[in-house]
């Protein structure tokens, strides 16, 4: 484990991508919005960013911070020293599900959750996540510790009175459940959410807060559209979960903070809505739920 968060990269595999070269920037926004979800730690190869890169890019269109997302310890820390080091960035710490079952097999889960624990407490760090369930990934046997790892990561966005991001694949039902179980965090955001438009109203009902990326912009996702189209706007958040689900039409390529206006601008033509007007509204919501980043 390195000693130096600052040190700590993840490269990502090129295996069955055709093309790697970075989209162009996009028309800027003439209202500033946040990428509320992204992991600016992994990075592509010999094209690769560096942090005070992808925010030189994105504040050129309008992205005004980011929140970096995390899913282990070695990414957690890395994502405190980059809201420490860095006033556009706030960070979002957890054990992400797919890695719960891993720390649970080498007898460390409750020592991982004690550290997310431990950097969770750093003023810079304004939310548990990303946490929650992946019946995906993650077969029957490593579900326990989803569970378990989810019930903890909960109970620490209450004990730090910060907001908490769910990452939910293939377990809605599962998800809401342990939700209306344990009692939801004040500040719930499904990030990535990829529902349909009845769960979004469950969610919306409960105050959940909608993350929408990329993928709302897919082919095959009318189930995301359908599902913005019911949400309240005072619960719409926006994000890249980059470098992954880059929107149409660079779908496939390297994902960043600076092609958020495409999925913003994207939303707002779903929605029937001026572009600066859902803007200013998915920024408020992003400080709402994050406060502020100055």
């Amino acid at each position: 484990m390195s000693e130096d968060p600052s040190t700590y990269v993840r490269e990502r595999s090129s295996e069955g991508r055709k093309d790697l070269t970075r989209p162009g920037l996009p028309e800027p926004l003439a209202v500033p919005v946040y990428d509320n979800h992204c992991h600016l730690e992994i990075v592509d190869g010999d094209d690769a960013l560096s942090l005070d890169e992808q925010l030189e890019r994105a504040a050129a269109v309008g992205i005004a911070g980011v929140v970096q997302s995390s899913g282990d310890i070695e990414a957690s820390r890395w994502a405190v020293w980059a809201a420490e080091t860095h006033p556009q960035v706030l960070a979002a710490v957890a054990i992400h599900p797919n890695e719960a079952p891993v720390y649970e097999a080498a007898g460390a889960l409750d020592d991982a959750i004690a550290v997310i624990d431990e950097l969770a407490a750093h003023p810079r760090a304004r939310a548990i996540g990303e946490t929650g369930l992946d019946f995906f990934r993650t077969d029957a046997e490593g579900q326990p510790a989803q569970y378990r790892s989810f019930e903890a990561h909960i109970a620490l966005a209450k004990k730090h009175g910060i907001a908490m991001q769910i990452h939910d694949r293939d377990a809605h039902a599962a998800v809401l459940g342990v939700l209306e179980r344990e009692g939801a965090p004040d500040k719930t955001v499904f990030h990535c959410f990829s529902g349909d438009q009845d769960m979004a109203r469950i969610a919306a009902d409960r105050g959940y807060y909608l993350s929408f990326a990329g993928n709302i912009t897919f082919k095959n996702a009318q189930n995301l559209r359908d599902a913005l189209a019911v949400t309240p706007r005072d619960r719409i958040l926006v994000e890249t979960d980059a470098p992954f689900l880059t929107p149409v039409p660079y779908r496939g390529r390297p994902n960043a903070p600076y092609l958020v206006p495409i999925t913003l601008r994207f939303m707002a033509a779903e929605l029937g809505v001026d572009v600066d007007e859902l803007a200013a509204q998915v920024a408020a919501n992003t400080l709402e739920v994050y406060g502020d980043f100055a």
